[in-house]
Formats: structure tokens, sequence, C-alpha cells
């Protein structure tokens, strides 16, 4: 049996009708993980969800909509998620929010908390409600998705990149409270992705060409750079690592 092998493993994704959390979602099912799919919108998730399934099989993915903003709506997300395939295994905290673009005294009290609030407390609202099932059953693997802007500052997402930066440790605090447990809880540091959430950031030609010379692989990456960081950290693969979060980034950070 493969150390990736993820059959009968029950993993919902948030963020996941597109991009990177789509990109996890699909790679968790090739190794066998059933998946729910989960986003704002019930139609784009049953859309991700019915090719999931063409693909590896009736009842690989379900979809079930939520707002991560929404405590009652991700509360539900989890009772429905537990009715129709069993209790989760494996958590990834995809979506985020970044309503704001400028330096950090321009942003308005509204809009960081909103970064604030669906960056970082949406991800504690998750991880609280995975845990009851994790700690009954012994197991269990947490993977939040933060960003390399959390290790740097920006001119320009600056409330963003203190969001991330919170994720590190919530990160590393959840790990070192659940360990006993048999629960491992996770990050990855992404860096400039090809994604739609990304796009005021890689979508100048000419802003492009200049990020892309810098990075020691001489591209940005695509979603599916970063699934196979979040398919390790949710396997046996990944048994005794906890409270880390891993850079994928191309060099950005070297």
């Amino acid at each position: 049996m493969s150390s990736f092998d993820l059959t009968g493993k029950v993993a919902i994704v948030t963020g996941s009708s597109r991009g990177i959390g789509r990109a996890i979602a699909e790679n968790l099912a090739a190794q066998g993980a059933r998946v729910v799919i989960s986003s704002r919108k019930q139609d784009a998730c049953e859309e991700v969800a019915a090719a999931i399934d063409a693909e590896h099989g009736e009842g690989s993915a379900v979809a079930i909509a939520a707002s991560i903003s929404e405590k009652a709506q991700l509360e539900d997300l989890f009772a429905r998620t537990k009715a129709e395939l069993g209790p989760v295994d494996i958590l990834v905290c995809n979506a985020a929010s970044n309503p704001y673009y400028g330096s950090m005294d321009g942003i308005a009290d509204e809009q960081f908390r909103k970064i604030l609030d669906n960056n970082v407390i949406s991800n504690h609202w998750l991880i609280q409600l995975a845990l009851p099932d994790m700690r009954a059953k012994g197991d269990g693997a947490i993977v939040i998705i933060s960003s390399i802007g959390g290790l740097r500052a920006s001119t320009t997402i600056g409330a963003y990149c203190i969001s991330k930066a919170a994720d590190f440790q919530l990160v590393r605090n959840y790990a070192a409270e659940n360990g006993k447990h048999g629960i491992r809880v996770n990050g990855i540091a992404p860096g400039l992705v090809k994604t739609d959430f990304a796009k005021a950031l890689w979508d100048n030609p000419e802003a492009l060409a200049a990020t892309e010379k810098a990075l020691a692989m001489r591209r940005i990456g695509e979603p599916d750079d970063i699934a196979g960081a979040a398919v390790y950290l949710s396997s046996p693969a990944a048994k005794w690592t906890t409270g880390q979060t891993i850079v994928v980034d191309g060099g950005a950070t070297i």
C-alpha cells in the first residue's frame, strides 16, 4: 500500500470550486479520498464534484456550499458531511479573501476585519468543528493554506500578509494542543500562483516577466504545484510531521 493512499478517508476542502482548492480536492480524490467540494456557490461546487465523480467514480465527491464568513453555515457543512459521508478525516482550510490593495494606512476597518475574519477566524472555526471526531478516532490531518506573504512585508497586500502570518501561529498552536490526540496540523505557504484570486498580481505581462525572472524556477506556480504538498500532509507519509508550514514558491523566498 502506498504511504500516500487515502482510500476511505473523508476530506473537506474549502474554496475548492476553483484554483488551488480545486486542484487539492482533485488530487486527494485521485489518492482515494472522498472529498467535499465547498465554496459560496452551490452550482460551482456541483460542477467540480461532477467532474471528480466522472474521473474517479460515483461518490468520490459531494458538493456542499458554505460561506467561510458564516459560522452557522460551517456548522451545517460539517453536519451534512458527517451525515452523507461520515466523520471528517482531512480538513484543508483553503478559502480566503483579500478585498484591499494599497498601503495599510488607507485600509478601512471593515476591510481589515473581513480579511482577519475570513483568513484567520474562519480557519479557527473550521478546526474547532473538525476536532471532536478526529479526537474520538485518535487520528486526523488538518492543513491550512497560508502564503509566503506571511513571511515578509508588502506595500500593497499588507493586511493579507498579516492574516497569513497569523495562520502560521494557528498551525503551531493547534498542533501543540492536539498531537497527543493523534491529530496533525500543518500549513502550506504558496508563492504566486496563477489563479483568479491572485490575478491582480500576475495579469500584467511586464510585471509577470519581472517576477518570473527573479524566481529560481523562472515561472510562477500552477494550482497543481501546491496540491502535491497538500496530499503529502494529508497522508500517512506525513505521520510524524506536525506544526510545520511548508513553503512552495518556486524559490521566491530563497
